[in-house]
């Protein structure tokens, strides 16, 4: 290891201040149960199974800090990774911009990730720190479409939507998190950009610096619906099977 990557530290912000309201109704989205355990600590001990990152940083909910701190104290995690838990916002952008707030000094690189994506492996995390030590100052993991994309005109009144287009698909890319920063970067970014944010990387774009992709990994799904519980539990039951996970 270099003397300048010993002088790297990476933390990861993880925004779980949303309710996640296609799941239906009840406690938030990252606060659901997976495998008897909040998705929201599989996902903090995602980050923290990687070496790479010294510091996971929670955004909860405005009222909730002191339940999730009270939720993450009573499960295991790394001993050699920290954490904080900080209120967020009323937005995710501003829930990100207050985790990064949150961050010390020696702090390098960041990780922005999706509370809603808590079976990431290790080895995508890695891939993403390696990428930004690497010089790049924004890194995103993605998976190629499997699908056929239309472009449609928006309906309204339950009218059909017309198709205007069919992007070529090997051009497209389904990105996924934790999304890497240099942390000047992002800060530069979340307060320079406030319009068309879809994602982190996206504010980087528009500061016209240059963000590359990284292969993603399957298991890295989002878990925004019912059926995505269901897959979720299947891919923790096949690794506690093969993995003793």
């Amino acid at each position: 290891m270099s003397d300048e990557s010993r002088h790297r530290r990476t933390a990861a912000v993880i925004p779980a201040a949303g309710r996640g309201v296609r799941l239906g109704p009840g406690a938030p989205k990252a606060l659901r149960a997976l495998n008897g355990t909040p998705m929201l600590v599989h996902a903090v001990r995602a980050m923290a199974a990687s070496r790479a990152v010294s510091l996971v940083v929670v955004v909860a909910p405005p009222d909730g800090a002191r339940e999730v701190k009270r939720l993450l104290d009573a499960h295991a995690l790394p001993e050699r990774t920290d954490y904080l838990v900080v209120p967020g916002g009323d937005s995710r952008q501003e829930s990100v911009r207050l985790g990064l707030d949150a961050l010390p000094d020696d702090i390098t690189t960041v990780l922005v990730h999706d509370a809603a994506r808590p079976l990431v492996p290790e080895e995508t995390v890695d891939a993403v720190v390696a990428a930004v030590h690497g010089g790049s100052p924004a890194v995103v993991p993605a998976l190629p479409l499997a699908d056929t994309v239309k472009q449609v005109e928006p309906a309204t009144g339950g009218e059909a939507e017309a198709v205007v287009a069919t992007p070529d698909r090997a051009t497209l890319r389904a990105v996924q998190t934790p999304q890497g920063f240099d942390r000047e970067t992002l800060v530069r970014a979340h307060g320079t950009v406030t319009e068309n944010v879809t994602d982190d990387a996206s504010m980087v774009e528009q500061l016209g610096l240059r963000v590359v992709v990284v292969p993603g990994h399957e298991e890295a799904f989002k878990v925004t619906r019912p059926l995505d519980l269901v897959l979720a539990e299947a891919v923790l039951a096949r690794r506690r099977a093969t993995d003793g996970f």
